[in-house]
């Protein structure tokens, strides 16, 4: 059964508290493009470590795949879609992350639009990994295998209509004009927040972002 809550503390209490199968826990912060998944995963490792544990947190944007193989395969304007990612490579990245030792992982440089691999690595010293990601809970091929992984998993709810001013935001800081981010966020943001809403696992814990990040 999710439980729903909106409390970070009562949160990040229970992260602590959940058993985990091997040697670090693994949790999910899953959610749509502008939920704000990767500052809730940021401030859950920050109260984590101030609590003496040794979190740190895994992003699966190092997964996009490279944009020319996006040209190739036409997928160029649906970047961010399950499809447009490493699907297989962060499945098996996943499946690594509770065993211990120092794990290496790529991540994606957002202001030069390209991954880097071998970005980050997990410290040999970390015992909580926090992963965030629009597809943690999806329903998919593939995909879905990810949901055996998590020893806690958690789904950030935010209204559409506040998506959808977050996302025509995120454009226009990246200067694209009015008609321009409305465009972007519509037909192609929005389309992905849709999907990974409607077509989602159940998660240990559904956290209702009430504004606070």
């Amino acid at each position: 059964m999710t439980r729903v809550m909106q409390d970070l503390d009562a949160l990040v209490a229970a992260i602590a508290a959940a058993p985990h199968k091997g040697a670090r826990r693994v949790v999910a912060v899953a959610g749509a493009p502008a939920s704000g998944k990767s500052t809730l995963a940021e401030e859950i490792a920050a109260r984590l470590r101030a609590v003496g544990s040794a979190p740190q947190v895994v992003p699966m944007d190092g997964f996009h795949m490279d944009n020319q193989d996006l040209v190739d395969l036409g997928l160029l304007a649906r970047k961010g879609a399950p499809d447009t990612f490493d699907a297989e490579g962060f499945v098996a990245l996943a499946g690594q992350l509770s065993q211990g030792g120092v794990l290496a992982y790529p991540t994606f440089d957002r202001a030069r639009d390209v991954t880097i691999p071998g970005g980050g690595a997990v410290s040999a010293d970390c015992d909580t990994v926090v992963v965030e990601g629009n597809y943690l809970l999806f329903d998919a091929p593939v995909w879905r295998a990810l949901s055996d992984i998590w020893d806690v998993s958690v789904f950030l709810s935010v209204p559409e209509k506040e998506l959808r001013r977050r996302l025509v935001e995120r454009w226009l800081t990246h200067g694209l004009s009015q008609e321009q981010a409305v465009q972007r966020a519509e037909e192609n943001d929005l389309t992905n927040a849709r999907l990974v809403q409607s077509q989602r696992l159940r998660a240990d814990i559904e956290f209702q972002n009430t504004g606070a990040f």
